[in-house]
């Protein structure tokens, strides 16, 4: 059976549609996912992400445990800063793609993706027993509601006396929000400026309802974040990332930091693709057409022969196109790609990650 959030009542309140998701019950959309998505682009839009796993790592030996267990440099990052990472297996396969907010000098909170919270926290607990460290899985005592959106920041500034201008994108500050004690990150997944709110769940609903009644916030479901995420580039693991992926594959290289003093997991196989051009790499594509590449559809070249597969696709309502992302083999050219849609080709264009940038 599915989990609910602490925010479940207030979905079925905004008649929203149910689906399940990562193991809970999530609202998909609310009235028009288009209407949602095109909300967060132009104002803002107040996203349920309290299935989000909260990992606490804490003691002396934190840093260097998430040194040793994730593929980043933990370590030299400041109280008060955030980071995107991954955890990877010892062949380079990544397990996860994480946010990791240092909240003091030796207490870490690790996010990590729903569906793969229960082995991000297992393979930390075993990573980190060498370390004089502690791993605690706090995810059912937060909630955690989003903000997202070009006017975020004044919409928020209504309800705290926090410093939100001084908040720098990828950082984490504690405050009261509408009353309530809060963790402020300036962090999101839909490629606008935002925030995200820890909050303990019995503060959840409260929260949002204050943060919803103001005029030009709209709630929004999976399928807008999905879409938002998608122009803006960013990868979904189970679509971009598996433990079939490397972060070299998936053009994320740069968060591999295979220079840092220390061993990780999964350094010598990184550091062996780190020499070697991969075999495929994720482009983005834009059909001509109106029909949208889907996840699993094949690419095909010019001549019709299979040469990658579309690892997310929808119609962008921000270019009115529809749009993917897809792993394609090296070496293969990009002029007259086409995406098999059920049996028809569809011509697609390759361009460069992102879709979308915010002005």
């Amino acid at each position: 059976m599915s989990k609910k959030t602490p925010l479940y009542d207030v979905h079925v309140e905004l008649g929203a549609t149910l689906v399940d998701f990562a193991g809970y019950r999530m609202p998909l959309r609310y009235q028009s996912e288009t209407a949602e998505h095109r909300a967060v682009r132009t104002a803002a839009g107040l996203f349920d992400l309290s299935h989000m796993g909260e990992i606490f790592v804490s003691g002396p030996g934190a840093a260097a445990a998430l040194d040793y267990a994730l593929v980043g440099n933990l370590s030299p990052m400041a109280v008060g800063k955030a980071r995107y990472t991954m955890i990877c297996a010892p062949d380079g396969g990544v397990l996860d793609d994480l946010i990791v907010y240092r909240l003091a000098a030796e207490t870490f909170m690790v996010v990590a993706n729903a569906a793969n919270a229960a082995t991000v926290h297992g393979e930390l607990v075993e990573r980190a027993a060498g370390f004089e460290a502690a791993v605690e899985d706090r995810s059912a005592s937060y909630a955690l509601i989003a903000l997202q959106g070009p006017d975020s920041q004044d919409i928020l500034s209504r309800f705290t006396e926090a410093p939100l201008p001084d908040l720098r994108y990828y950082a984490v500050m504690a405050g009261e929000v509408a009353g309530v004690d809060a963790l402020i990150a300036r962090t999101g997944y839909t490629g606008e400026d935002g925030f995200e709110l820890f909050v303990s769940v019995g503060d959840a609903v409260p929260l949002w309802k204050e943060l919803a009644g103001v005029e030009g916030v709209t709630p929004a479901g999976l399928s807008a974040r999905d879409t938002l995420r998608l122009e803006a580039g960013m990868p979904l693991y189970g679509n971009e990332l598996t433990t079939e992926t490397t972060p070299y594959e998936a053009g994320l290289g740069r968060v591999v930091k295979l220079d840092k003093k220390v061993d990780f997991v999964g350094k010598a196989a990184l550091a062996a693709q780190a020499q070697t051009p991969p075999g495929r790499r994720l482009v983005g594509l834009v059909a001509h057409g109106r029909r949208a590449p889907r996840k699993g559809y094949p690419v095909v070249g010019s001549d019709g022969t299979p040469c990658g597969v579309v690892t997310s696709g929808a119609p962008s309502p921000t270019l009115g196109r529809p749009i993917a992302m897809a792993y394609v083999d090296s070496g293969v050219a990009e002029s007259g790609l086409a995406v098999d849609v059920r049996g028809r080709r569809e011509p697609v264009d390759v361009v460069a990650l992102p879709f979308y940038k915010r002005s």
